[in-house]
């Protein structure tokens, strides 16, 4: 049997190819998750020195100023202290549960960043049930608190896990029927369909003028979401024992310092693509300004202009949320559940009820 050397050299080269390809291709199928990633982390490490520059700008204080311009390297620096902080363990805790409860409260929100259209069909994944996923996945977070609070063997901790889990249940229903009524008048769950329904009608189509109600709760009840004051119950660090977090210390308690902003972010992303009109600059469309008529010109600056204007909006929310936690008092804990249960739920369910006969109607 005679053996032609070329063709098994070409049958090799062949093999290596197709490998070649199946390589770049995973790594294309990972470089927009690291952008992504890279991305939400930048945004964080904003959002930490706009909010001691704000509250310091409220109580006429100075604010941070001496690591790097500014201030700017401040949050970099207090992360890159709790990396190298010792990690603690309590001794008669459940090692696995105080370990693993970080991590869920983490990785639940970031999963809801694969679903946000940032620009015109620059999203990592644009599902048919979008604004459900984000739902079903941040319901996971108070589980990764409670596992955290009873992990740790502590008293205080575990009744801060309970406040944690209490408070999401109370304000994730009025949240998400507040979703449902901006489904409903979108006639869809994805979030790029939500904000092309938007665009159709100019800045007067942003669904903050079609459910003001509406806009309202999902408001509150995201910094609720968030635990952010005045609904900082669960931790309530300026007076209490800091809740579920007592006995953490290092990158573990630095994930949970992490997962508070990461979600105040995706609640203000959520903000501008359900309420504001996402990446569409409809303003322009009252003066009449054609220059900045994005969908007119080419790919690569739609999507730059596009981010612009999503973050632009989204920092707007950032800025008054911020605000709104160094002037208004902490609520009590019968207050906060009054207010979720017997006026946010009732005024939430009346307003979807009122969207459905609105659109029932209009059919």
């Amino acid at each position: 049997m005679i053996i032609n050397i070329t063709e098994i050299e070409a049958i090799h080269s062949f093999f290596r190819l197709e490998s070649l390809k199946e390589v770049y291709g995973l790594i294309w199928m990972l470089v927009p998750i690291f952008i992504l990633v890279l991305g939400i982390t930048l945004g964080v490490l904003v959002i930490v020195w706009l909010e001691r520059e704000i509250s310091a700008g409220i109580q006429q204080r100075i604010g941070p100023e001496y690591a790097g311009p500014l201030g700017i390297l401040q949050a970099l620096a207090d992360g890159t202290k709790l990396l190298f902080k010792e990690n603690l363990l309590p001794s008669r805790g459940d090692t696995r549960l105080f370990s693993i409860g970080p991590s869920i409260a983490v990785i639940s929100i970031l999963l809801s960043y694969s679903i946000i259209p940032f620009s015109y069909r620059f999203i990592l994944a644009d599902l048919s049930i979008g604004v459900f996923l984000w739902i079903a996945v941040s319901s996971l977070a108070p589980i990764g608190l409670l596992m955290s609070g009873y992990g740790s063997n502590n008293k205080y901790s575990f009744l801060g896990g309970l406040r944690a889990a209490a408070q999401s249940i109370s304000y994730e229903i009025p949240l998400t029927l507040c979703v449902l009524s901006i489904s409903l008048l979108s006639n869809s769950l994805s979030t790029v369909d939500i904000v092309e329904t938007q665009s159709k009608y100019g800045f007067w189509g942003w669904n903050l003028w079609r459910q003001p109600i509406g806009f309202i709760i999902f408001l509150i009840s995201s910094l609720a979401e968030c635990e952010r004051l005045p609904f900082d119950l669960p931790e309530a660090e300026e007076e209490l024992v800091a809740g579920y977090q007592t006995e953490y210390s290092g990158i573990k308690f630095g994930l949970f310092y992490v997962a508070s902003y990461l979600n105040l972010l995706v609640s203000s992303l959520f903000v501008t693509v359900l309420y504001l009109g996402g990446w569409n600059l409809s303003i322009t469309n009252v003066f009449g300004l054609e220059f900045f008529d994005i969908n007119k010109r080419g790919k690569v600056f739609v999507t730059i202009i596009g981010i612009f204007i999503t973050l632009a909006k989204t920092y707007l929310f950032l800025f008054i949320s911020i605000a709104t936690r160094w002037t208004l008092p902490r609520l009590r804990m019968d207050q906060l559940l009054n207010l979720g249960w017997k006026f946010l739920l009732p005024i939430s369910l009346g307003n979807l009820l009122l969207t459905t006969s609105f659109q029932l109607l209009s059919l």
